[in-house]
């Protein structure tokens, strides 16, 4: 009853993300620096708010020993998000620009529910990722905004990304008794393929954000030339 219940809400959470999805363009418009790429926009503010909503909230308060229901109620929604961007990305972009993000989709919706709850605090991180992007694109980058949005987004991603995908890997490690082969081998990949493309991320973040060399602070320069004129 409890597989069948999960299975109907996950079908729910979809198609509400989806038509989120299809309705953020009117609720958000793009700016004109985002207006080429569309999807992509529509899809970074449905992000935003499946994190927002259940990466933040429920994932710390829908404990499984105390509150099943609510546990339950989490552990379907997400992965319904994650099967719709999932969806998203395999329509609007090409395979190789994404399955990245599609690999990160199959493994963050685990079959056990306390795994599941540790794998949402990734999300928490991702509310400041996504912010970082919006901005990104809306050309905000020289604002107090965007600087302050890049320190909490490197924080958070250590102490919720990093350090839980290194906790769900000693976890993984110390219950190798109590976890099918299958799931087990599943895992342990997907954690060892996982670990390195966030570091590799990580540094990409702080290589854009902090220590930019100087070949990139000049195509900077060459671009603001282009759009505004020598002055």
């Amino acid at each position: 009853m409890a597989v069948g219940a999960g299975l109907l809400l996950m079908a729910g959470s979809f198609a509400a993300f989806r038509l989120l999805n299809r309705g953020l363009e009117r609720l958000v418009p793009p700016p004109p620096s985002a207006r080429r790429n569309r999807w992509k926009w529509r899809n970074i503010w449905t992000s935003l708010a499946h994190t927002a909503l259940w990466g933040q909230v429920l994932s710390l308060l829908g404990v499984p020993t105390y509150c099943p229901p609510l546990s339950l109620l989490t552990a379907s929604l997400s992965p319904g998000y994650f099967l719709e961007d999932f969806v998203d990305m395999l329509c609007n972009q090409k395979f190789h620009q994404s399955w990245e993000l599609l690999f990160h989709h199959s493994v963050v919706s685990p079959p056990y529910m306390g795994f599941a709850f540790v794998a949402l605090l990734v999300e928490i991180n991702s509310i400041f990722l996504h912010l970082r992007q919006i901005l990104l694109m809306a050309d905000l980058v020289h604002t107090t905004c965007y600087r302050l949005t890049s320190i909490v987004n490197l924080g958070t991603y250590v102490v919720f990304r990093i350090t839980t995908l290194a906790w769900m890997t000693r976890w993984l490690l110390l219950n190798r008794q109590q976890v099918p082969l299958a799931a087990y081998t599943v895992g342990m990949v997907g954690m060892a393929i996982m670990m390195p493309m966030n570091i590799i991320l990580f540094y990409r973040l702080l290589r854009s954000d902090f220590f930019k060399s100087s070949r990139d602070v000049r195509q900077e320069k060459e671009k603001y030339f282009l759009i505004n004129g020598c002055k």
